[in-house]
């Protein structure tokens, strides 16, 4: 690995503990200003609205501007936002409409930070696949680590402390990121068409992935699975304490159960990778998280819960690096920001119908009733995009974006190729 990914690896992982202390500590302060399920969907779906707004606008940014210094610069503003907020909890004028507004805002940050890291790793490590699939599985290894094992307990330990305290370990993460962000080495910055404009740019980066069948299948993937892990996420404190019985702390090992899966899944999907193939380990991982989250609506008690959550962690956590590398692998350079913007946009704009079809669920039906709902639509979006990401499909994508006078990048990798599935 080049130097410079010790760096970026270090600071998205001060930023993922941040992140998960955050985590853990919205849900329970938005709990202790209101119980009714759709005010927390409305929180839940505020920050997955800029995708919806500016998901490929933001893309073309990326694919003009210096990937690095977008990062930077987006990881500095979050943190002054956070530390602001801060001061509102410790004022005690916090509510529903300014944690909507908040994390509102924290998308939209994330939205430039996540695609110029996305288009900027390939960039770093040359574009080889198999550099790429080892640094998003210690990206997202670390990742789940951070955010989901060692944050949520730490969020729920400082919310006892104090209201302000989480936000404002969070908003030093993200200065610290920025700090180490700033730090890393430059990339050639990309050079726009002549002549075209913003909008004919996004356009034609939305274009790239809706006519190639490989891409829409690894985008439409994370776009279905939004809508259910989004049901879920908006009732799962509600379900925790009223089902399960389980206090602010149990909430907290809740997520590090489905973190501690994350971590698993990250680090052995490029073995899943290299036994089944590309495409078939991501129709398995798809299987595995429908049948977990129906596992964990029937769940009887909080530990059986705690399985389910980490079996679908696993499933997740080997999913988003296989997924995304083999993006990063097959899209020409110029076009990374927007198609990874336009995959990412699928997924959030899908979001928010998630938040607000488990809050409606819950609030008409059972709390569980959003979890049953999820585990079904998770196993439909299986079925129908297993062709669209089959390891023939998958292998010749590689194929074609191996550099003349390269070896196949499937003998290189000794993946094993199959029929379509």
């Amino acid at each position: 690995m080049p130097t410079g990914f010790g760096r970026l690896w270090t600071a998205q992982t001060v930023s993922s503990l941040g992140d998960g202390v955050s985590h853990a500590a919205l849900p329970l302060l938005a709990l202790t200003l209101t119980r009714d399920p759709m005010a927390l969907a409305v929180v839940a779906a505020a920050g997955t609205l800029p995708w919806l707004l500016f998901g490929v606008l933001g893309g073309a940014l990326v694919d003009r501007w210096d990937r690095r210094r977008m990062m930077w610069v987006t990881d500095a503003a979050r943190g002054a936002l956070l530390a602001t907020v801060a001061a509102a909890a410790a004022l005690d004028v916090l509510s529903i409409p300014l944690l909507a507004a908040v994390s509102f805002f924290l998308g939209l940050g994330g939205l430039f930070f996540d695609t110029a890291a996305t288009a900027y790793l390939p960039d770093l490590l040359g574009r080889d696949p198999a550099l790429l699939e080892c640094a998003n599985s210690r990206l997202r290894g670390a990742q789940t680590a951070a955010s989901g094992f060692a944050g949520p307990p730490v969020g729920s330990a400082l919310l006892a402390v104090g209201r302000a305290v989480p936000l404002l370990a969070d908003a030093v993460s993200f200065a610290l990121c920025a700090l180490l962000v700033r730090s890393l080495p430059a990339t050639p910055r990309p050079v726009p068409q002549a002549g075209e404009s913003l909008l004919r740019q996004a356009r034609a980066g939305a274009s790239y992935v809706f006519r190639d069948r490989l891409l829409l299948g690894l985008a439409l993937r994370p776009a279905v699975g939004n809508i259910a892990f989004l049901a879920v996420e908006t009732v799962l404190a509600l379900f925790a304490h009223d089902r399960l019985g389980v206090d602010g702390l149990g909430f907290g090992l809740l997520l590090t159960a489905e973190a501690t899966g994350g971590l698993l899944g990250a680090g052995i999907a490029s073995f899943l990778g290299r036994r089944l193939g590309t495409g078939t380990a991501l129709t398995c991982t798809a299987l595995v998280e429908g049948l977990a989250i129906l596992g964990l609506a029937a769940a009887p008690n909080p530990y059986a819960a705690g399985l389910a959550l980490a079996v679908c962690g696993a499933g997740m956590g080997a999913t988003m690096v296989l997924g995304p590398s083999l993006r990063q692998a097959i899209v020409p350079a110029r076009l990374m920001g927007r198609v990874a913007s336009t995959s990412r946009m699928l997924a959030m704009c899908a979001a928010p119908f998630g938040a607000f079809l488990g809050g409606w669920l819950a609030s008409s039906y059972d709390v569980r009733t959003p979890l049953y709902a999820a585990g079904g639509l998770l196993l439909a979006m299986t079925a129908v995009t297993a062709t669209m990401t089959s390891n023939r499909r998958v292998e010749a994508a590689l194929r074609a974006a191996a550099p003349a006078g390269d070896p196949d990048p499937a003998e290189s990798r000794d993946r094993v190729e199959e029929p379509a599935v």
